[in-house]
């Protein structure tokens, strides 16, 4: 591989179109390889076994009452996303926002592959809808009020099992800083009408679906969130932004 042509006042990155080329195409052969796992990983993810959902849930939905059978929409697979939103809490997760961010764009293209995207929170609707209204979303949103269903698919917990270190979250048994988690379940609705739990995905296994991630990852900064105090200390709901710009400011080294 060429040598890099630097001087003293330029970045040390900085180098010739040949070698800028050269490099690119070596790693492009990462890319490639790591492509081809992600392909396997999926269809490996397809071929876990199913759990039948036998559990009747009932959520409150913007038409009335309805059940897990209802959300699937006449369609035979359904996403759901557990966003962090408590019946106490003023509004939504930071984070799960900017997971929800990226949902109304892609609802007609799942739709086309018989697909549907609902969002579940345990907040009573009244909150959920205030708040939806306030980010200006359209996805579908029900609250799962008074069910067990954030419970069952351990994305709640009590306050007793949060002090005490018990929530089962992740495959998992840990401390969690809330009584709220994220996560992805998926569900799967066969010609007679049972219902079967095909997959659940929690903590980091989400960035699947954040977008802006992506975008950032082939920023020349990436993510950038070396150095603060958290991974998404610098997140914001997208509405309180300063001048499009991130307020939070990373502490001196």
């Amino acid at each position: 591989m060429a040598t890099p042509v630097t001087s003293k006042t330029e970045n040390p990155k900085v180098t010739s179109p040949a070698h800028w080329l050269a490099a690119r195409k070596e790693f492009l052969l990462k890319e490639k390889e790591f492509t081809r796992l992600r392909d396997e990983l999926s269809r490996q993810r397809r071929e876990l076994p199913w759990e039948r959902v036998e559990k009747k849930y009932l959520f409150d939905g913007p038409n009335g009452k309805e059940t897990l059978a209802d959300l699937f929409e006449g369609r035979s697979q359904l996403i759901a996303y557990h966003f962090m939103f408590g019946p106490d809490w003023a509004e939504g997760c930071h984070g799960c926002s900017f997971v929800a961010d990226h949902f109304d764009g892609s609802i007609p293209h799942l739709n086309a592959r018989d697909v549907t995207l609902v969002v579940v929170s345990r907040a009573p609707l009244a909150q959920i809808e205030v708040f939806k209204k306030r980010m200006g979303w359209n996805f579908k949103w029900v609250s799962s009020y008074g069910s067990d269903f954030n419970y069952d698919y351990q994305v709640a917990c009590t306050r007793e099992e949060q002090a005490n270190g018990e929530m089962n979250y992740n495959y998992g048994t840990q401390q969690f800083p809330s009584d709220e988690a994220s996560g992805t379940s998926a569900y799967y609705k066969d010609a007679t009408g049972d219902i079967f739990h095909t997959y659940s995905t929690y903590a980091r296994g989400l960035e699947l679906l954040i977008g802006a991630y992506s975008f950032l990852d082939m920023a020349p900064k990436g993510r950038d969130e070396d150095g603060l105090p958290q991974p998404m200390a610098w997140l914001r709901h997208h509405d309180q932004y300063e001048n499009s710009q991130a307020v939070y400011v990373k502490k001196s080294h």
